[in-house]
Order: structure tokens, then sequence, then C-alpha cells
């Protein structure tokens, strides 16, 4: 256990592990990726997804060997109970740092499938990683506002295509979806903008899930509500490696998956009114939840 050095160092060697890790894990995989680009054909994706997946696996596996190493942290994680590999999952979850990703890697490696994240376009030219998330087929999301698709009607739709692409091929091998549903990280300042009726969330958004409801939603099994929560302040990235994270709170609730109605009665907007209503519930139990956990830190 290396959680007694200096902040500073901790920081280097955490980084220096992370780095060896995925310069060791990354060229597997995309050397693995390029075979399944050379021969696209479904038997050839039922063999080599699975093992993009082991691969993906063992590299998260290796994260969690170096933060067992370098960072002294309590886990307090509940509703982990009858979680199988072998299970179609959608997953959301608030969203209040980079942390949050090594989080749920880490509490869910090998108890579920491995967790599919929607990202935005531009970090596919984050070095290295861009590549590893193209190799694992994560979907890249333009996330055009509103009044940018109403000046380019073409580029309309675009998203929804590449989540119904995305989620046709997650339908071969049990795949678990994950969406952060208020779309970016929380700070202050955009609680204060979005004027958000939650004390602790920004406002949820239901396009992405909806879009995934629509493309899979027979083959999800369940709903895994993921809240994250750290009683010692949401951290930066550097704090985490740091060491100075002591205390990490994961709350699973698995729910039953929403049936949106598919039929011809029903627009798309409806539609989403429908998720997006049962999004809005999801997210006030969950600002619950987290006034809970203030409660009992500042107790």
């Amino acid at each position: 256990m290396l959680s007694a050095l200096p902040a500073p160092l901790l920081g280097l060697i955490a980084s220096t592990l992370m780095l060896l890790n995925i310069l060791f894990w990354v060229p597997i995989l995309l050397a693995v990726s390029i075979i399944k680009l050379l021969l696209p054909f479904k038997h050839v994706r039922l063999w080599i997804d699975p093992l993009l997946l082991r691969i993906a696996e063992a590299w998260i596996a290796g994260n969690s060997g170096w933060m067992r190493l370098t960072q002294k942290l309590d886990w307090d994680v509940t509703g982990m109970e009858s979680l199988s590999p072998r299970q179609w999952y959608l997953v959301v979850c608030n969203h209040q740092s980079w942390v949050d990703i090594l989080v749920l890697q880490h509490v869910f490696n090998r108890r579920i499938p491995l967790l599919k994240f929607f990202l935005k376009k531009e970090l596919i030219w984050v070095p290295i990683m861009g590549l590893a998330w193209w190799a694992l087929e994560f979907p890249f999301m333009r996330r055009r506002s509103e009044a940018y698709l109403r000046q380019h009607p073409e580029e309309r739709g675009q998203d929804a295509a590449t989540t119904r692409a995305a989620c046709e091929k997650y339908a071969l091998v049990p795949t678990s979806v994950m969406n952060f549903l208020e779309g970016t990280r929380f700070t202050a300042a955009k609680h204060k903008r979005q004027q958000s009726p939650y004390q602790h969330l920004l406002k949820p958004k239901a396009g992405g899930i909806t879009l995934a409801l629509d493309a899979m939603g027979e083959k999800f099994g369940a709903v895994l509500d993921v809240t994250i929560a750290y009683p010692d302040g949401r951290p930066s990235f550097l704090q985490f490696l740091q060491g100075h994270v002591r205390q990490v709170r994961v709350h699973v609730r698995t729910l039953p998956v929403p049936r949106l109605p598919n039929d011809a009665d029903q627009t798309e907007a409806a539609r989403r009114e429908l998720c997006q209503n049962w999004v809005n519930q999801l997210w006030q139990d969950k600002d619950q939840l987290l006034s809970s956990y203030a409660t009992k830190t500042r107790g």
C-alpha cells in the first residue's frame, strides 16, 4: 500500500501505472479489432466480440489493481445482488467527475457485461483512448443543440441513427448500455444556469435512453439505476490520483425495463415525453438519496 506517500509522488506513481496499463492492453485490443474490421461477418463477430470484452475486462482489472495499490479507499457499495454477466442491462447514473468512470468499471467489472458509454464525438481524437473506445464500439454522439438543428435540419436524426446502429451490434453479445443522463458533469455553475429543480443533480435528458429502449428494449433484462456519492467532496481526476478521495458510495437499484408503446398513434415526441417522465421520477428518488447521504456526512 503506497497511500502514505506524499500526494505529488503518489499521483505520479498512480499516473504511471495507469499509463502502463493502457499501453499494454490497447495495442492488443486494436490488433483484435483490425481482424474484425477485415472480416466483417456475423460468425466472426460472434467469436471476436467476446474476446474483445475479455481484453477490456483485463484492462479494467489492471486499473483496479493500481487503485488498490495507491489508494486507501473505503468502498460503500449496495444493491449488487443477483447481477449477471450474461444479461443485457441499461445502466443510468449521475455524473460528477471523470472518476465516476473508474468507479463504475471497478464496481461492475465481470459482475455485468462491459459498460458501453455514449461519448461526445470529439473524444474520438483523445490520444490512444479514442482508438480504444472505437475498438470497443462505444457510440460517438454529436449532441447538436436544438438551435443548431433548426439551422441544419439535414443533420437531425444522426445521433438516433448512430444509437440504433450501435444497439443492433450490442444485441449479438450481452452488453451494458451506459448513459449519464445529465449529459455532462455536475458543477455548481451548471446547476445554477439550468435552474435545476434538483438539489444535487442537473436535469436529466431522456433522448439517448429513449433511443436505446427503441432499439433494444426487448433485450434488456433490467435497468440499473446507479447513484455515486463522494462524502469528501466531488473530486477532480488529479485529486483522485493523489489519494485525496477516502470514501466512495455506490448505490445500485435494479428496476424493471420501462416499456414504451410502439403503436402508430404514439409520435416520437410523445414516446420521449413518457420516457422523460419516467427519468424525472428516477432523478427525484436519486436526489433524495443524495440528500440523505449529505445529512449523514454532516452528522
